[in-house]
């Protein structure tokens, strides 16, 4: 089922249009009484990395190089489906960009000048009180 909202998924630069996004609702589980009987507030979101159209070649590769070719999202947060709904989007949202972020890479440095005779004088200042705490060796 398509989105009644009709909005539009955001992922980096690129927008997917809502027709690509299947939504599913379903009763959710738990206590909750009459309105949780009879109201589907469950809302599964679906996004098929593999054949969307509105993605570059590049942002597919990493998408399903880390979450693979099928993205679901399931939200029963809420009573509302409604905010359910707006729930599971910015989740999905949240979770593509975060597949698509490149991290930085480390390039290992040696430590500075300073900093290694700090350390080694903090080194030497808790030996020396350690030392002074033990008891005298003329006993």
């Amino acid at each position: 089922m398509r989105d009644p909202a009709g909005r539009p998924l955001r992922v980096g630069r690129s927008v997917v249009p809502s027709e690509e996004l299947e939504w599913r609702f379903s009763g959710s589980g738990g206590p909750g009484g009459q309105h949780a009987n009879t109201a589907n507030t469950r809302v599964e979101l679906r996004f098929d990395i593999a054949r969307s159209a509105h993605l570059g070649p590049r942002q597919r590769a990493r998408l399903l190089e880390r979450l693979g070719p099928v993205v679901r999202v399931v939200v029963s947060d809420e009573r509302s489906q409604l905010r359910n709904r707006d729930l599971a989007l910015r989740r999905l949202e949240e979770r593509l960009a975060d597949a698509l972020r490149v991290e930085r890479v480390r390039r290992p440095t040696a430590p500075t000048r300073g900093s290694t005779e700090r350390r080694l004088h903090a080194k030497r200042a808790r030996s020396e009180r350690k030392r002074d705490r033990r008891p005298p060796d003329d006993l």
